[in-house]
């Protein structure tokens, strides 16, 4: 494959929550990130405080395999729930 390419677009900066990002050739993915917001999560035991950020991945199921995109969203996500990890990696 040639010419293609994988785009990162924000809107959390204008109060974007969520969207849908839009494939535009030659992109095979983008992935969308919304403004992130403390949000309630039961741990089990009892609501905790914890930072949310919203993330959308859209791809072209002709050149990615829709396993490897989930794949790939759980690797970020894991990545972003350790910050520190990233530093020494």
């Amino acid at each position: 494959m040639q010419g293609g390419c994988f785009t990162i677009s924000s809107l959390g900066s204008i109060g974007g929550t969520a969207f849908t990002p839009i494939i535009n050739a030659p992109e095979v993915a983008i992935l969308g990130v919304s403004r992130s917001s403390m949000r309630p999560v039961w741990s089990g035991e009892a609501f905790e405080p914890r930072l949310m950020l919203p993330v959308s991945l859209s791809y072209d199921h002709r050149v990615i395999d829709g396993a490897e995109a989930v794949r790939f969203t759980r690797f970020l996500a894991e990545q972003l729930e350790d910050p520190d990890g990233l530093m020494l990696a």
